[in-house]
């Protein structure tokens, strides 16, 4: 079983960088890799990938050495297996709105005694090369639980969600949150980030580390001063294409007026 290298650093109070990654391709993961980010969060919940490129695109973390999470698109037993079973280090749960849900999670995620995770001697258990009994205990140990809030409903519940045992931490979702208030898309609306202190208050009085998803440097150095290790810099797509935007804007301006 790998060591999970995103939850010794997050423990340790280090800083640490991902990416939600939804082109369905294992090369995107080792550009990630190479620059040195810490962790990814493969999408399933927006994004339409298969379970075997899931797999490569996990196998590909693994040899970058990054931290591969998986965002799910339900609290559904087959898909936590599946994707645990691929040898994703972690699950990313969207839209949580009860701790029943996370309890649920838990008991699909994780083995006895913790859970009742259905047994199997595949790739995260070295296809029972070594000791299984060994190696259920090992991935109850690196496995990693963390919901997203990203609701009214989902704040005004989130003490009690994040009272659950076994959240390594809680991701904001400011995006979905805006339109549950009421302004979609706006994430620097006041509402919103008066809901996003609610949560981060919740997880301080629970012990949770807080992520967030850093849209701009102001925001970063916000929650920064905060105390937040944590931070998703967005996801793949979009980062490729600011780059690609900018990098064009920037060749044909020295053009002048040229089209």
């Amino acid at each position: 079983m790998r060591k999970n290298k995103l939850k010794e650093k997050i423990r340790g109070g280090e800083p640490v960088f991902g990416l939600f990654v939804s082109i369905p391709h294992p090369i995107v993961i080792e550009l990630i890799g190479y620059a040195e980010f810490d962790f990814v969060i493969i999408d399933c919940e927006h994004a339409s990938t298969n379970m075997e490129t899931i797999e490569e695109m996990i196998r590909a973390a693994e040899l970058m050495d990054i931290t591969p999470l998986v965002r799910i698109s339900k609290v559904d037993r087959n898909e936590i297996l599946k994707v645990l079973d691929s040898g994703a280090q972690g699950i990313v749960i969207p839209h949580v709105e009860s701790k029943e849900q996370v309890e649920e999670a838990v008991r699909c995620a994780y083995y006895h005694p913790i859970g009742m995770r259905s047994l199997n001697s595949g790739r995260p258990g070295a296809f029972a090369k070594y000791s299984l009994t060994d190696y259920i205990a090992e991935a109850n140990e690196e496995l990693m639980i963390v919901p997203m809030i990203e609701s009214v409903e989902g704040v005004s519940w989130s003490e009690s969600i994040l009272s659950v045992p076994h959240i390594d931490f809680v991701l904001e979702g400011a995006a979905d949150l805006s339109q549950s208030l009421g302004v979609p898309w706006d994430t620097e609306h006041p509402k919103v980030q008066e809901a996003l202190e609610t949560l981060h208050e919740a997880s301080e009085r629970c012990g949770v580390p807080y992520a967030v998803v850093s849209r701009n440097l102001d925001s970063h150095v916000k929650w920064a001063k905060k105390g937040t290790n944590i931070f998703v810099l967005g996801d793949d797509r979009n980062t490729a294409f600011r780059a690609y935007s900018q990098k064009r804007e920037v060749y044909r301006g020295v053009l002048g007026g040229r089209q």
